[in-house]
């Protein structure tokens, strides 16, 4: 899919054809649609490949006059029906001589949020303030699905605490593969913006700087915030792992001392299966009260050495 804007009267407008000064935003694009693009504007190819790999790390770089940027920005995927995984995927930024040219394998929120006007101080003439401002809107997306990261965990927390689930731990391992798909992204996408606040490849005017700075401060915030809550969702995965373990031993603990205390009267007739002449055994009932008698009381007392002992204390 393939679709041409262009900010007229201080509104972005999808437009018929393509223009000097506008975006051309490309969306999983079909080969014809590549070969229209490399034919009208004489785009390197490799720039339109490259941002289509889905394993493409951030990274910048600047041929013919033309300036590719590649930056990792951050989507949910439904695992299943309670599980969401947090991700990232590559989108290409090129810069032309007349025109800003977006490249993505599937829709993204952000895109789909320029493209019908919601973003404020959008100018598609501008090329330079139209890449920070997407730039910022992508760091701004990680530091929203961060804050949900964390009022999920929050929630897992809560919910395992009444029960362990294995579904709840499946989300908590899922929210930990988030936390290191951000981190490795948001490291990435900041040393390609050192790169762009040097100025070699990108003509930085006075304003747009600001924007930039602002996105790497952001992006530093989003780092740190990863790195915290990466942290704590460690931390709180090998404690819930010493509860489920120590749980399990407690179970372990309990089922010994009900199978000694249980071994008690096996042991006692197992006698009278023998071959043997044993006491009581021709005083009819008395004999056999007797038996029982003793066994009871055996058994307590052994219970009760095993309360001593603290086996119980847990349970």
């Amino acid at each position: 899919m393939m679709n041409f804007y262009k900010t007229i009267d201080s509104k972005i407008k999808l437009i018929d054809q393509i223009e000097d000064g506008c975006w051309i935003n490309m969306i999983n694009p079909t080969p014809e649609e590549i070969g229209f693009v490399i034919n009208k504007l004489n785009i390197e190819p490799s720039f339109l490949n490259a941002a289509l790999d889905e394993e493409e790390s951030s990274r910048i770089e600047s041929e013919n006059g033309q300036t590719l940027i590649i930056v990792d920005a951050p989507i949910t995927e439904q695992q299943t029906e309670n599980t969401i995984m947090y991700l990232t995927m590559p989108v290409g930024i090129i810069i032309s001589d007349k025109n800003i040219i977006t490249v993505a394998i599937k829709e993204h929120s952000i895109l789909n949020e320029i493209a019908s006007g919601t973003v404020r101080n959008i100018q598609t003439v501008l090329k330079t303030r139209f890449v920070f401002i997407l730039l910022l809107k992508i760091v701004s997306k990680f530091l929203q699905y961060l804050r949900q990261i964390d009022k999920i965990q929050s929630l897992m927390e809560r919910q395992l605490q009444k029960s362990m689930r294995n579904k709840d731990l499946f989300q908590m391992l899922g929210l930990e593969k988030s936390l290191v798909y951000f981190s490795t992204a948001l490291k990435a996408n900041e040393v390609t913006l050192e790169k762009i606040l040097r100025g070699r490849l990108i003509k930085l005017y006075e304003d747009d700087q600001d924007i930039l700075e602002d996105v790497l401060i952001e992006i530093k915030q989003a780092i740190d915030m990863t790195s915290t809550y990466s942290s704590i969702l460690s931390s709180t995965m090998d404690i819930f792992a010493s509860i489920i373990s120590n749980n399990l031993n407690i179970v372990m603990k309990l089922l010994t001392c009900v199978t000694v205390v249980l071994t008690i009267p096996n042991i006692i007739t197992g006698f009278f299966g023998m071959n043997l002449k044993l006491p009581f055994q021709d005083s009819g009932y008395l004999g056999t009260s007797v038996v029982v008698f003793i066994i009871i009381f055996i058994m307590l007392v052994v219970w009760k050495m095993l309360d001593k002992m603290g086996m119980f204390k847990r349970f």
